[in-house]
């Protein structure tokens, strides 16, 4: 019979564990109880040696101690740094407290400076190519918002003039014709004139321009729903008639233009002048070339095609743009340029280079491998024109950088500055040979195409608008909805486009894999076309802040505002005393 260690048993070890407990309780009341008594014996002996050392204190011990008493009994009286006068509140921190005149939590911004006299004629002249341009951004951005819509709800109509194939054309021609070249246009008829310090040519031909290119632009819309187009030239889809009417009001306004610069009365052409002017002859050229039918056949028509898309971005928009960059941002600095020979580089080198990318749109194609690889190292090539410009813009805001924090129009400035430099790299990455083979045909182009013409084109021409408008009208914005436009174009412009980059990568990897079905690379793209749809609904949104604020800054109504802060009330007073003296 085997033994149990009665130790082992689960009734010895609880009956152990409960007689254990209370033993243990006891065991730390006695040694608490005991440390107690122990303390405070030991405090009575102190108390002992304490007493017999205050029996023996001296009348001088007494003193200090009262006088050291006397000291800890000491309070300010809240006086002292002020004196007994009443406080006189300098920097209003204290009056006015409960008084809410602005949002506090928005910093406000510098107040635009009065500019010399502008010329009415001129200003009317300003003012109506930016508000039939800013008419266009309405409309074909909202027609690029439901073209958006319709990649996520494709079933959404069935009308044959509201169809992907119609809608896109007019989305792209209304944005590059009717808003990008009417507002540019439009401050180059300042700016020319500014920097020729002389007057403009002809203010009838400046309308008679305006008139020109919104017709054209009327018309191509009409065309395009109705069906009749220009067949697959991306960019060139008006019919050639429409597209003439868009040419000669270009043309006019150059010949106006050199007539100006001919009588300047300064002696060096400034370099704005130099791009203005090259943008607007080379406009002519890229539309004369893409429309000629004798080429219109073929590889030919494809190399045409390249030459004219890449063309109208580079060496129209970015060209002309640019020119207007390098007066307004001095301007707006209130220093020169940078380096002028840094422009002059940047001008000559993106001539050079430019011109020869068209074809790295068609890389892999029938087209010559020699004429594919021309393009390619003209897209590197660009990374001179680009990195000079940039360098130069960046360079002219040294010193200058806590301006932006005080301004609503510079940040417009540098957001295009940093998209120059990373859409144009961007598309330089584009062209080569691996990356066009992942990259192409899906929506990455699109993503780029809008990192560009968005990110670059519309931001510098909003700065632009803003920055001259209240100076020919003398009326402001909203600074707090310039802010919400800016932040819902950016964050929009974001949305759209990174989501579509790296959709479209992984489209474009799938495609190359090559093991899953086309159908499967179009519901890989579902997420992404939404974030493209989100993206574009918030960039709508900042269009039409935008169109509000124009408003503002041209309306004719004046604002009954009574003076609310010091100054306003100051500077009332003192008009009402010049008004009492003269009269």
């Amino acid at each position: 019979m085997e033994t149990k260690n009665i130790f082992s048993e689960s009734g010895i070890i609880i009956t152990l564990l409960l007689i254990a407990i209370p033993v243990i309780v006891a065991s730390i009341l006695l040694i608490i109880k005991a440390y107690a008594l122990l303390k405070n014996y030991l405090n009575k002996k102190e108390l002992e040696k304490f007493n017999e050392y205050v029996k023996k204190l001296s009348p001088e011990d007494v003193q200090k101690l009262e006088l050291r008493k006397k000291e800890l009994d000491y309070t300010l009286s809240d006086h002292e740094l002020s004196g007994e006068e009443i406080p006189n509140d300098n920097k209003g921190l204290i009056s006015n407290v409960n008084e809410v005149t602005t949002l506090r939590f928005i910093e406000q911004k510098k107040k635009s400076q009065p500019r010399p006299y502008i010329a009415p004629d001129l200003t009317k002249l300003i003012l109506w190519y930016l508000g039939c341009a800013t008419f266009w951004l309405l409309f074909g951005t909202t027609v690029g918002e439901y073209v958006g819509i319709k990649f996520i709800a494709p079933d959404v109509d069935h009308f044959s003039w509201l169809s992907f194939g119609r809608l896109r054309p007019v989305h792209t021609n209304a944005v590059f014709w009717g808003w990008a070249s009417l507002a540019m246009v439009g401050l180059a008829y300042y700016v020319v004139p500014r920097v020729s310090n002389v007057s403009i040519a002809s203010i009838k031909t400046g309308y008679q321009s305006l008139v020109l290119i919104n017709v054209s632009v009327i018309l191509g819309t009409i065309c395009l729903m109705a069906g009749i187009n220009n067949g697959g030239g991306e960019y060139r889809e008006y019919i050639w008639p429409v597209m003439a009417l868009f040419g000669i009001g270009v043309f006019i306004s150059l010949l106006n233009f050199l007539k100006t610069v001919a009588r300047r009365t300064t002696k060096e052409i400034y370099v704005s002048n130099w791009y203005i002017l090259s943008a607007m002859m080379y406009v002519l050229v890229i539309a004369i070339v893409a429309y000629w039918p004798s080429w219109q056949n073929g590889l030919g028509e494809t190399i045409v095609q390249g030459y004219y898309m890449h063309q109208g971005v580079g060496m129209w928009f970015m060209l002309l743009t640019l020119g207007l960059m390098y007066y307004f941002l001095p301007q707006q600095l209130n220093k020169p340029i940078y380096s002028y020979s840094l422009g002059i580089l940047a001008f000559w080198t993106q001539i050079l280079f430019y011109t020869l990318i068209g074809t790295h749109h068609f890389i892999f194609s029938a087209i010559p491998w020699w004429l594919q690889t021309i393009a390619i190292v003209g897209s590197a090539g660009m990374i001179i024109p680009v990195v000079a410009g940039t360098t130069n813009f960046l360079m002219t805001f040294k010193g200058s950088w806590h301006k932006i924090s005080g301004s609503y129009t510079l940040p417009f400035y540098l957001i295009g500055i940093i998209f120059y430099f990373t859409g144009s790299l961007q598309g330089t990455a584009e062209a080569f040979r691996f990356t066009n083979l992942v990259w192409h045909f899906t929506d990455f182009t699109v993503a780029h195409s809008h990192l560009t013409m968005y990110g670059i084109i519309c931001f510098m021409l909003w700065g632009f608008i803003y920055t001259l408008v209240p100076r020919l009208t003398g009326k402001e914005p909203s600074q707090i909805l310039v802010g919400a436009h800016f932040w819902l174009a950016l964050i929009g412009l974001l949305f759209y486009t990174f989501p579509l980059m790296y959709g479209s990568t992984l489209k474009g990897l799938m495609w190359i894999e090559g093991t899953k079905s086309f159908i499967e690379s179009v519901e890989l793209m579902a997420p992404y076309w939404l974030w493209r749809a989100i993206g574009g609904s918030l960039m709508w949104l900042s269009h039409i802040l935008f169109a509000y604020n124009f408003y503002i800054m041209v309306r004719k109504r004046e604002e009954k505002k009574i003076p609310k802060s010091p100054i306003e009330i100051l500077k009332a007073k003192q008009e009402l005393d010049i008004q009492v003296q003269t009269n």
